[in-house]
C-alpha cells in the first residue's frame, strides 16, 4: 500500500512541477470521496505539496495535540512528533526523514502530504483541481463500509441522514462495539416519542445503519434512553441508556458517554463536509 502511495504521488509531484497553471489554482482536499470543508487550502512550495494538518488528519480518524511549535498525532498504536522547520518526525520513538519540513503559517501546521500518505497508509492522487486521500477501506465482516445512515423521529418528523468517510464510521462502530454491557431484556415501553405515562419508559434516539456499497445494511444498532420525566424514586434500577441490536434482536446495557461521543462525532462530520441530507420531514 505505501508503494503504491509513494508511487503515485511521485508521477503526480513531477505532473504540478511542470504544470504552474495548476499550481495556481489552489486545489481542495477529497478524503475518502468527500471534499474538506476548510478555511485553509494546500499549497505547493519546493514542488511538494502541503496540507494542513489538523484538516487532513482529523478526517482520518487521529487526534491532534499542540505542544507549542510541536505537534503529537496519535490513532490506535501510532504516535508520530512533528516540529516546524525540523526535516525529521519521532514515529512511535523512531526517528524518520521528511521530504519537506512542516511549517505554520497563518496560525495553521502544514505538512509534505507523502508524509501523511506513509502514516496512514492511505492511496493519494489528484483530480482536476483537487488533492484525493482514500483511506484503505473499514470493513463489518469482510464487507466494505460505505456510509453510516443516522435516522431519527420526532413528533412532527423526522430526518435521515448519511455520514461518509472511514474514519467516522470506524469510529462510531468501535463506540457501539467497545461500550456495549451485559445482555438485558427488552424494557417494558419503548418507541420514538416520550412516554410519560409509564416510569422505566426509554425513546429511540436514533437509528444507525452501517451501509454496503448498494446501500444494504450490514449492521443497524439502535440506541435509547430513559424518559426521566418522574421522580427519581420512580426511576431507580433504571439503566439510562440501552442499545438494541437489530441483527442480533438483542438489547444491551450501553453507556452515556458513548452516546455522547457518537454525537460528538457526528457534529465534526458534518462540520467537515462528511454528512448529507437524505430526507428531512420535520415541520
Amino acid at each position: 500500500m505505501k508503494k503504491a502511495c509513494l508511487s503515485v504521488l511521485f508521477a503526480s509531484v513531477l505532473f504540478l512541477s511542470s504544470t504552474s497553471v495548476y499550481a495556481a489554482s489552489s486545489p481542495s482536499i477529497k478524503v475518502d470521496g468527500t471534499a474538506v470543508v476548510t478555511d485553509v487550502k494546500p499549497e505547493i512550495k519546493n514542488n511538494r505539496m502541503m496540507v494542513p494538518l489538523r484538516t487532513v488528519s482529523e478526517n482520518l480518524g487521529a487526534q491532534v495535540v499542540w505542544s507549542g511549535s510541536e505537534v503529537t498525532l496519535i490513532k490506535d498504536d501510532m504516535k508520530v512528533t512533528l516540529q516546524a522547520g525540523s526535516s525529521s518526525a519521532v514515529q512511535n520513538g523512531k526517528t524518520v526523514k521528511l521530504d519537506a519540513k512542516p511549517y505554520v503559517k497563518n496560525n495553521r501546521f502544514f505538512v509534505p502530504l507523502r508524509f501523511i500518505a506513509e502514516t496512514f497508509g492511505c492511496e493519494v492522487g489528484y483530480s482536476g483541481s483537487a488533492v484525493t486521500i482514500d483511506s484503505e477501506p473499514f470493513l463489518i465482516g469482510g464487507v466494505p463500509v460505505k456510509a453510516l445512515q443516522q435516522e431519527y423521529h420526532m413528533t412532527m418528523g423526522g430526518i435521515v441522514q448519511q455520514i461518509g468517510g472511514t474514519a467516522y464510521n470506524e469510529a462510531i462502530y468501535n463506540l457501539i462495539v467497545n461500550n456495549k454491557g451485559d445482555k438485558t431484556d427488552a424494557p417494558a415501553s419503548y418507541s420514538w416519542m416520550f412516554n410519560i405515562d409509564v416510569p422505566g419508559s426509554y425513546y429511540k434516539n436514533a437509528q444507525y445503519d452501517f451501509l454496503d456499497e448498494k446501500g444494504d445494511s450490514i449492521k443497524q444498532y439502535d440506541i435509547y434512553s430513559l424518559v426521566e420525566a418522574f421522580p427519581a424514586e420512580e426511576l431507580e434500577g433504571y439503566p439510562k441508556v440501552l442499545l438494541y441490536d437489530a441483527s442480533e434482536q438483542q438489547w444491551y446495557l450501553f453507556s452515556t458517554a458513548a452516546r455522547d461521543s457518537i454525537n460528538s462525532i457526528i457534529e465534526k462530520a458534518a462540520l467537515n463536509g462528511f454528512l448529507k441530507i437524505i430526507s428531512n420531514t420535520v415541520v
